[in-house]
């Protein structure tokens, strides 16, 4: 049987510094809260089998607001007393990783590194070499402090649960810790160092957001797929374009509401992920979708890049038909297609062409679409 490993997310901090009044751990960070991001690098990895999430009091619906309903703890006075009723929460564990909220941007390889050593040591931490040169400060420069062996400490920090939860328990009330491998060591365990990562540089300070903005842009790559849809005209049926229903003698035809156009977005925004296509998620042959709203097949797949942390860049979409006319409606496609996806009506281009009377679209047997979605996805989803 494999052991079972969990992760706590120390959150409960109250600390607005960063300014304004919403601690730093729920204030908005690469287009979500902070605590969001490492939340779902550790529920993401493959050897992590919980994920906690210890807050202040009074937190739990910044807490709903930013992750929903998650598993969470209250913490206590301080950073030690949060850990302490993190740990104290745990049942069941072999293996624990404890983070700190406000290093959000968090590898996979550190997790991997993390806990491959912890097969052999009791404790493990991520680290970085000291690169500046370090002077003493006597009023003026001082001594030049050797840096050969000194590292800046980072999280997560892995233990053998019983190793941490006995160190805390063992810890003096009137002592204060800054960080759990030190109370581990000071029970007379060793605490092996592994390569930590510049990502994991913690977030404090107004101008900490925007170094962090910049080290995310940096990790996201540009992806970019092509959707096409095609629905035949019928009497008696709306017609529905971008989720917006177009006035016209005849509507178009299909198991949904047949919006040609917000079909072939949906496959396009699918396939910047790999995500197959639009009928594996919504089957044709599944009565449920009989008669549904577009507007929900392209939500749900906006839903999936932003689960992979994607951002959706640009939305190109061509609609192909003789009639109606596409430009009285024009700018309403674009808004409603924004709105659906929830972002501004500029990322949104909508075209239209004919076929100069060829083909299936130029005799008015129906209609085409044909869309490019643009995305920005994380390195550590590819």
């Amino acid at each position: 049987m494999g052991q079972k490993t969990a992760a706590l997310i120390v959150a409960a901090g109250q600390g607005t510094r960063i300014g304004g009044t919403v601690p730093k751990q729920f204030a908005p960070l690469a287009g979500k809260p902070m605590l969001a991001h490492s939340f779902a690098t550790l529920s993401a990895h493959p050897a992590i089998d919980r994920v906690v999430v210890v807050i202040g009091a009074g937190q739990e619906a910044a807490l709903r607001d930013a992750l929903g309903e998650v598993p969470f703890v209250l913490g206590g006075a301080t950073r030690r007393d949060s850990v302490r009723n993190g740990l104290e929460a745990l049942d069941g564990v072999d293996r624990v990783l404890i983070h700190d909220a406000a290093r959000p941007f968090l590898p996979f390889a550190v997790i991997d590194r993390l806990l491959a050593a912890l097969d052999d040591h009791d404790g493990v931490i991520p680290t970085l070499p000291v690169a500046d040169t370090l002077v003493r400060d006597d009023g003026a420069m001082g001594d030049t402090i050797a840096r050969d062996h000194l590292h800046r400490v980072q999280t997560p920090q892995a233990f053998r649960f019983d190793a941490v939860l006995a160190a805390h328990r063992a810890w003096s009330a009137d002592r204060e810790a800054t960080d759990d491998a030190q109370m581990v060591r000071a029970l007379g365990h060793a605490v092996a160092l592994v390569p930590g990562d510049p990502m994991l540089e913690k977030v404090t300070l107004p101008a900490d957001f925007v170094a962090a903005e910049a080290r995310h842009a940096a990790t996201m790559r540009v992806r970019t797929a092509i959707g096409y849809d095609v629905h035949r005209f019928a009497e008696g049926e709306q017609l529905w374009l971008g989720g917006v229903l177009v006035p016209h003698s005849k509507g178009l035809s299909g198991h949904s509401d047949a919006d040609v156009a917000l079909h072939a977005i949906t496959d396009a925004l699918l396939g910047t992920i790999a995500a197959g296509d639009i009928g594996m998620h919504f089957p044709p042959s599944d009565p449920q979708w009989r008669g549904a709203a577009s507007a929900r097949f392209l939500e749900h797949a906006a839903e999936l890049v932003a689960a992979q942390g994607g951002v959706i860049d640009f939305i190109d979409v061509t609609i192909i038909c003789e009639a109606p006319k596409i430009g009285p409606h024009r700018e309403a496609i674009r808004a409603s297609i924004a709105a659906i996806l929830g972002i501004p009506a500029s990322r949104v281009s909508v075209k239209a062409t004919t076929t100069e009377r060829l083909g299936f679209t130029g005799r008015g047997e129906g209609m085409a679409a044909q869309a490019a979605a643009t995305i920005r996805l994380q390195e550590s989803a590819e």
